[in-house]
This record gives structure tokens, sequence and C-alpha cells, in this order.
């Protein structure tokens, strides 16, 4: 509850700080100048409601979602003793990491590699692939999960969603601004909108929309070494190591589905920019020096 009541702090924070910003700055004055009439306060308040629900959907169903694109099977009933030790497992570190027990389930997929996702870090999911189970130890395996449930433990579903949101309200706010300047200001329509308005947007939105996917990717790849860290805490840091120099060797495995990518303990090669998480030596490297 917590969780989500600073969500919604920071989101009526977020566009009280814009709306000063533009007051003080006499952006709507400055606009009406020039002849744009442009309500700035109705505008924020759009952007964050298209901005925002998105982002706060995808979480609610995050869970639901991940278990249905990735054919999860959810360990309700163990049925052999590596099902029972990953329960047990996932239980002791869920207990030593303060949160509820996570439901815990398996997936098939060639890439050794997890996940975790869920709006409440005490309703949350930690599934692992079959190709993690069968390439790695069992102190490795159990490396991953302390990982994934440092990713729990540390609210980064929510935190990641309430910077998507943040982001979104903003793309989606400049890119009508400059639309609708354009509009008044170059094509001089004076009612309504004229087809410029919604080129310039749609093209506004799509760079701005880029820009903020390599800030949304930057805050990933950060809390990826904190997860690690949050790992080598609950599994020890040799162990938290000898699973990322394991995944280092399995780079050339068929990669996690996009939309699980950034939830997984290792991504595939995507450019440096846009990549959800660092590279493994550099993780590597940050363990070693801690």
């Amino acid at each position: 509850m917590f969780r989500i009541l600073l969500f919604l702090a920071t989101n009526i924070a977020v566009m009280v700080l814009i709306s000063l910003v533009f007051s003080l700055l006499g952006f709507q004055g400055l606009l009406a100048q020039n002849g744009v009439d442009l309500d700035l306060q109705a505008l924020l308040v759009y952007s964050a409601v298209i901005g925002f629900s998105g982002s706060i959907i995808s979480l609610l169903i995050s869970k639901f979602m991940a278990k249905r694109s990735m054919n999860v099977h959810v360990l309700e009933r163990p049925e052999n003793d590596t099902e029972r030790w990953l329960l047990r497992t996932v239980e002791r570190q869920a207990e030593q990491a303060n949160i509820g027990m996570p439901e815990v389930g398996i997936f098939v997929h060639a890439s050794p590699n997890a996940f975790a996702t869920g709006w409440n870090k005490n309703n949350a999911l930690v599934a692992v692939s079959t190709g993690l189970l069968e390439n790695m130890t069992q102190s490795e395996v159990e490396a991953v999960l302390a990982h994934e449930i440092s990713h729990v433990a540390n609210g980064d579903m929510v935190t990641m969603t309430l910077v998507q949101g943040v982001l979104n309200t903003f793309v989606v706010f400049l890119s009508r601004v400059i639309g609708h300047v354009v509009d008044r200001v170059v094509f001089k329509v004076e009612r309504g909108h004229g087809p410029a308005f919604w080129i310039v947007s749609i093209i506004s939105q799509v760079i701005l929309g880029i820009l903020a996917s390599m800030i949304v990717m930057w805050f990933s790849r950060y809390r990826e070494f904190r997860a690690d860290a949050g790992g080598a805490s609950l599994a020890g840091r040799s162990n938290m190591i000898a699973a990322l120099k394991r995944l280092k060797q399995n780079q050339d495995a068929p990669p996690m589905p996009e939309e699980m990518a950034a939830f997984a303990i290792s991504a595939g090669k995507v450019q440096k920019l846009f990549s959800s998480h660092p590279p493994l030596e550099k993780r590597i490297e940050a363990l070693q020096k801690s």
C-alpha cells in the first residue's frame, strides 16, 4: 500500500512541478503572444492520464500476462526433488528478504534465464527456464533465484512503472505542445487542428519516445547492479559471480521474448543504449570489487 501511495504522490508532484515551472517561465504568456491558444494545465492532466494508464494496467496484469505469454507452470504441488528444492529455496530467500512468498514457476525455454514480476512485492511471481535448470549447478540456480527475489524486494516492478509513466507523460505532453505550436505559428491555423498538428505530434512522439526509452533502459541497467548485490547477499557473492559467468558462457542461447527481457536475469544482444541489462562482464566486475 505504501508503494502505491508513493506512486500516486509522485505522479501528482510531477504534474505540479511541470505546471509551476511553466508558470514561472511565463510559457503560457509566451504562447499567447504568438497566438497559440493552449491550456497547459488541461493538456498536462490529459497527458498524465494517457501516460500512466498503460503503465499501471501493464503492472496490474503483469503476472497474469507473464504466465500466459511464457506458458509458466506454477509449482502448486511439487512433483519431484527439483521442484521441491526450488520452492524451499525461494521460501527461505523470501523470508530473508522480508517479503511474502512469491509464486514459483518453470517455463520451457532453451535460454538459461529467469524473471520476476507482479504488482506487489508480497504477491509476485518468480519463474525459471528449463534451460537454467539444465545448464547451471544448484548453487548457481540459487544465486539466480536470489537475484530475482532482490528485484521483488526492491520493488523494481513498481519503480519501473513509475519511471515509465512519468516519461510517457512528458512524451505525450511535449509532442502535443510542439504539434500545437507548429500548427498555430508556422501554418497559421486559427481554430481546431490542421494536418500539421497531427503529423508533427506523431513525429515528435516517436522521437521523444525513443529518447524516453533510452532513459528507461538506463535505469533498468542500474537496477540490475542492485539486484546482483542483493543476490550476492542472499546466496553468496561467489555463487552470484559463478552464475553470471555461466550466463556469459551461454550468451548465444536463444534470447528471452522482448516483453519479458527487462525482468530477466540476462537479456539478449541489444544495442548498448537500448539494453535492459548491463554487459555481464561489468556486472561480474562490480561484484568482484564490492
